[in-house]
């Protein structure tokens, strides 16, 4: 029987992500999955904003960037009957090279310090596989299946198969079930998922085609067909949806037909144009929108596809999950080091269902607007008559405003806030939460904006590890009591002196206080009244609803 800290089962992106970062704060950790390896599937395609600056603060930003589509290529999406017609709506995004500028150009705090990625899954998980291989507290385990578990008040037994065939019980501390949709460690818990399942069901392709993306049309794109981008819908009445991978070699295609074969037309009826392609798999898939009833039990915590499923719609389903197993992570290693009080991991629960509750929200949101301008369709759009012509402009019409809500989700990615946790000092009110829009915003459980320092460098990069008492445009507001305070837990706490007056316009106080994973835990321009309190809250001793 092995001991670990924590036993991670599931190695797709939110568990490799949950044992790197565990893996770097010395936390021995166990991460087992039943695959022989990483499965070589599109299941998800785009890292987010917030996504991005959570690996570079990993320091991995520049790994994923490397592996994935490179940096010149635009995002637009596309309306479109074929790709050898001229589109009905063109939405024009940024490549990541544009986003870079703009955000290098931009200090008000709107912009997030890492733009987007587009990366596949098949590239993406074998990518951190490689680097949590390389971290010494970390044991990785391919071909090993997580049979059951049983828990105690020391720690969680987990029965497992080998991948001889033979059984072995793995011990840890904790276990973290990071193992999808379908997770057998939720079933082991008994813990329900509640919400709308089974909303439409379409199969998913993968093709290659090395000649497509170089064939798309640059610049009169919209005489000539569609330009090189990221989406491109058919108006159909299959709801099919083509999607470039990182290669611009490999693409998805999503439709509601019958067969594996109706799956090769419909790709050849997309193109529009004979290209020489391959079909590397096929498989129906039905869109839900699920949230478990809890995200735990005991010493045993769910994180991603086990505790939310979502539309892709908004591209909040991975991204998510990579949330859930950084506000998990530094909680686990306080625990783990003695410093984290009981309040630390239960607000693992509070903090990150309610975001996953909001993020099918929000992929509720994007979904009906797609709906909407699918909806829109008739059997005559293709005709070259008044009426045809009429369909169409009436569809790229309502596309234009509702299309948009897939596409643009910089509120729901930047803007989200944890809201009555235990372990944050919480004021009533707060600013409303966007999904499109994203205000920046240090009120207390926020993430703290991006800003551009006098010298050049980023303030996120200037915050180390642990706790930070950010001391804002030469105030002399006195901090030492509240860092003995955090100090007298054993909890690591920097005090960081930003003279930088942009740095106090834009957060608007003197004083913020900061966790690990850089949400706002309290702020003010003087000293806090009882900085012993303030500590407890943030430490988890003491809760701030008490």
């Amino acid at each position: 029987m092995n001991n670990n800290d924590v036993l991670i089962v599931g190695a797709g992106p939110t568990g490799l992500t949950l044992a790197i970062d565990l893996g770097k704060r010395g936390v021995r950790c166990t991460i087992i999955e039943q695959k022989e390896r990483p499965a070589f599937l599109p299941k998800m395609e785009r890292i987010n904003a917030r996504t991005m600056e959570i690996y570079r603060r990993m320091g991995l930003a520049q790994n994923i960037r490397g592996a994935g589509l490179r940096s010149d290529c635009p995002m637009d999406v596309y309306i479109i009957l074929a790709l050898n017609e001229p589109p009905l709506l063109h939405l024009s995004y940024p490549s990541v090279t544009q986003a870079q500028a703009k955000t290098r150009a931009t200090n008000d705090g709107t912009l997030p310090l890492e733009p987007y990625q587009l990366i596949s899954q098949y590239t993406l998980e074998p990518l951190l596989k490689s680097i949590v291989e390389t971290i010494p507290a970390v044991t990785v385990r391919f071909g090993c299946e997580f049979l059951s578990l049983q828990q105690d008040a020391d720690g969680v037994t987990a029965r497992v198969r080998t991948a001889g065939g033979g059984t072995q019980d793995i011990r840890a501390a904790y276990l973290v079930g990071c193992d999808g949709g379908t997770s057998a460690v939720r079933r082991e818990l008994g813990i329900a998922l509640s919400g709308e399942g089974n909303l439409l069901a379409l199969r998913q392709a993968l093709f290659r085609c090395d000649e497509l993306f170089d064939r798309l049309p640059i610049g009169e794109a919209s005489r000539l067909g569609p330009g090189r981008g990221r989406h491109y819908h058919v108006a159909d009445d299959k709801a099919t949806f083509l999607i470039m991978q990182d290669s611009t070699k490999h693409w998805t295609l999503h439709s509601m037909v019958d067969s594996d074969e109706d799956m090769k037309a419909a790709f050849e009826r997309t193109v529009g144009v004979p290209v020489k392609y391959e079909m590397l798999s096929c498989a129906p898939w039905r869109q839900n929108l699920l949230l478990a009833d809890r995200y735990g039990k005991g010493r045993v915590f769910l994180a991603g596809d086990a505790v939310h499923l979502v539309i892709p719609t908004g591209g909040l389903g991975m991204n998510s999950g990579v949330g859930d197993a950084i506000d998990l992570s530094w909680k686990l290693a306080a625990a783990l080091a003695g410093w984290g009080g009981p309040q630390l991991l239960k607000s693992y629960e509070i903090e990150r269902r309610q975001i996953g509750d909001r993020n099918v929200g929000a992929s509720r949101y994007a979904t009906l607007g797609r709906r909407k301008w699918r909806g829109m369709w008739r059997p005559n759009i293709r005709d070259d008559s008044a009426a045809g012509a009429e369909t169409r402009h009436q569809l790229s019409a309502v596309a234009d405003v509702e299309q948009r809500k897939s596409n643009e989700m910089i509120g729901a990615e930047l803007g989200y806030r944890y809201v009555d946790s235990p372990v944050i000092c919480n004021v009533p009110g707060g600013p409303e939460h966007l999904f499109r829009d994203y205000r920046p915003t240090t009120w207390p459980g926020a993430r703290l904006p991006h800003v551009w320092l006098d010298d050049g460098t980023p303030m996120q990069d200037r915050i180390p590890d642990g706790y930070a008492i950010l001391r804002l445009g030469g105030s002399r507001a006195d901090a030492s009591g509240l860092k003995r305070a955090i100090r007298a837990h054993g909890a690591p706490v920097t005090v960081l002196d930003v003279p930088d007056p942009i740095a106090r316009d834009i957060y608007g106080s003197d004083l913020i206080l900061v966790r690990p994973d850089l949400h706002v835990v309290w702020r003010g321009n003087v000293a806090p009244e009882n900085p012993a309190e303030v500590a407890a809250v943030a430490t988890g001793h003491s809760s701030a609803r008490d």
